[in-house]
Order: structure tokens, then sequence, then C-alpha cells
């Protein structure tokens, strides 16, 4: 093949693919699981491709104890798989043992504006007052995020409301590059954001996410907890003393209630009007026993499986090495193509 954009089969159609990633910072909570893990599985039962991702190298855009992040990559992973997610039929990985994510970040790097990136709040949160002394990465982060996602020519991504704007800047820099080259050749990637419980609230503060990083370890359930730390935190989560509401819209100003009705609803499978429909006028001194059944039925296996797994470390490095060579695989062809369109030489690849 000669070089130049000419020579490059752009595709005209993109097959369905979701691509989505956790960063390994250690500390998984029933947030995690509600808000992505779990909607990750249903998607690659649905039947579409699925390529999901540790992504280590986000992570060190803040200082991480490089013992610490092996095992919360290695934590991570077995979340993944504990909570359903099949390394046969879905590609799991860890983000540094896939080249090219870094390799189209830098050219996105070159594609992006710095305007777009000063624009983005997760930046402005993270780096507060202290905007000089946080890392270059933090501030490109968006980029590589961006880089994740295009790789694969992924067209849809299961995000938090917390992640909309960084997809947003993903369309526009597939959009200007695609502008800047002439070609079609990067998809523009549609949201997925859906499900009754997709922003978890703290348990002891209805209007906090909850947090790993929250100090109180009541505040949050852990894919590590055990089922009696389970059932405790949840009777003692905080709630107000009216019975539950006749109807959804009756938990508008009650925060500790919605939270816990979308919890129930989520680990069901249930709509809200479901849950507020069947519980009508209970007080939560009877919702809350119902609540700690559900969540031990449901989050007890995946505590026990990851225990399994993580006594195995060299099980879920082989899995991960396995994910990466067929993320690989994807991702290596598409790239190539990027090295084209652009105008690099790329003899040794021909």
């Amino acid at each position: 093949m000669s070089s130049g954009t000419s020579a490059v089969q752009t595709p005209k159609a993109f097959k369905p693919r979701i691509f989505s990633g956790i960063q390994p910072s250690g500390g998984l909570t029933l947030g995690n699981y509600l808000g992505a893990l779990k909607r990750f599985v249903e998607k690659q039962d649905e039947g579409i491709e699925t390529i999901y991702c540790l992504v280590d190298m986000h992570a060190i855009t803040t200082w991480q104890d490089p013992a610490k992040l092996r095992h919360a990559t290695r934590e991570g992973a077995a979340a993944f798989i504990a909570a359903g997610i099949d390394p046969k039929r879905s590609i799991l990985f860890n983000q540094s043992q896939v080249g090219a994510h870094a390799e189209l970040g830098w050219i996105f790097n070159c594609v992006a504006r710095m305007g777009w990136m000063s624009r983005m709040t997760q930046f402005k949160d993270k780096a507060g007052k202290n905007s000089e002394n946080v890392s270059l990465g933090l501030f490109a982060y968006p980029a590589l995020m961006a880089a994740d996602i295009l790789v694969y020519h992924a067209t849809m991504v299961p995000v938090g409301e917390d992640q909309k704007q960084h997809l947003e800047l993903t369309r526009d820099i597939a959009i200007k590059f695609n502008n800047d080259y002439g070609v079609s050749f990067f998809p523009v990637v549609e949201p997925l954001i859906e499900g009754a419980a997709t922003r978890v609230m703290s348990l002891r503060d209805g209007s906090k996410k909850m947090s790993k990083s929250d100090p109180s370890d009541q505040s949050r359930i852990n894919l590590t907890d055990d089922a009696d730390a389970i059932a405790q935190k949840i009777r003692k989560a905080k709630t107000d003393p009216e019975p539950l509401p006749e109807t959804a819209e009756g938990l508008k100003d009650r925060p500790e209630a919605k939270n816990l009705v979308n919890i129930y609803a989520a680990l069901s499978g249930q709509s809200v009007a479901e849950v507020v429909a069947e519980y009508a006028g209970a007080q939560f001194g009877s919702f809350k026993p119902k609540l700690v059944e559900l969540a031990v039925a449901k989050l007890s296996p995946i505590t026990t499986e990851m225990n399994r797994l993580m006594a195995d470390p060299g099980e879920i490095d082989r899995i991960l090495a396995d994910g990466a060579e067929r993320a690989d695989a994807l991702a290596r062809p598409i790239l190539e193509q990027v090295y084209d369109i652009t105008g690099m030489i790329r003899s040794r690849w021909r």
C-alpha cells in the first residue's frame, strides 16, 4: 500500500461495539457495581461485541504506589469476572498492555484544543486551586480517554453522568480528526446512560455520591464486604421518618429514601415506580430488611468469587494478557490506518 489518505479504505458503517473502562484505584463499591459492572454484563449478554479495560495509565495521572496499583488492577479484573463478565465472550485487559492507546492518545493530543481541555469540569475539580502543580497527564486525560474508545472504533460507551463531558469531547475529537483529514474514519460514539441507579449515593448523605474516598466506611458498601457488613451498613443507612410514598414522584425531595429505593430497584431489576408501588406506605423499619436480603443475595456471591480469584493472581494475569492480545489485534490495524491518514511513514508495518 502506498502512503497517503487516498490509499486508506475508510469505513462507511461501523460495527456495533462497546468499550468502557474502570480506573484501578482500589476499593470498588456498590456504586461501581450498579453504575458500571452490572450494566457491562447486561451489554455482554445482549450479544454486542464488548471490550472492557482496567485503565491503569489513567490511574497514574496522580501518583500511585506501584504495589497497590498492581493489586488494584488485579482486584478490578476479579470484580469484572465475579460480576459476570466472561473473558471468552468479552475482551478484558489492562490498558498499559496495549500500546495503541498511548500512541493514538498522542495523536489526539495534537487534535484536541487547549480550550477544550481547560473546560473539563473533572480537571477543575481534581486540580482545585493547585492547577499549576498537577501532572500534564491529568490535564490531557480526556484525549487518552478518547483514544481508549476510538482505537477500537467503538460506537457506544456505557458512562455515568460524571463522564458525559469527556464523552462529548471524544465526539468532538472524532469529528475534528475526520474534518481535518477529509475522511469518515472515526465513529461519533454514543453514550449509554440508563438504569435505576446509575448514580448511587452515600448511605450517610443522600446528596453525595457513594465513594471510596469518603472518610466513613459506613457511607458505602464495598464489593469486598461480607454479608454481615452489608446488612449492618444498610440497617444503619440514613433515612427520614416518613413512610415510603404512593408514587415515585413522592421521592423527589427525599434524597436518602430515593437512594435506597434506587438501589433496591437496580438490584432487583425493577423500575423505581414498581418498587414504590410494592412498598407504598411501608416504614423503613420494614423496607430495610427486604433491601438487606436482596443486597446480600446479589453481592455475597460476587465477594466470594472475587476472593477466590484474588487467591490466584497468576490466573488473573493470564486472563489480562490474553485479553490484551485480542485487544491489540483489533486496535493495531486501526492505529496503522491513522498513521497512514496523518502521513506517517510506517514501512515496517506493511
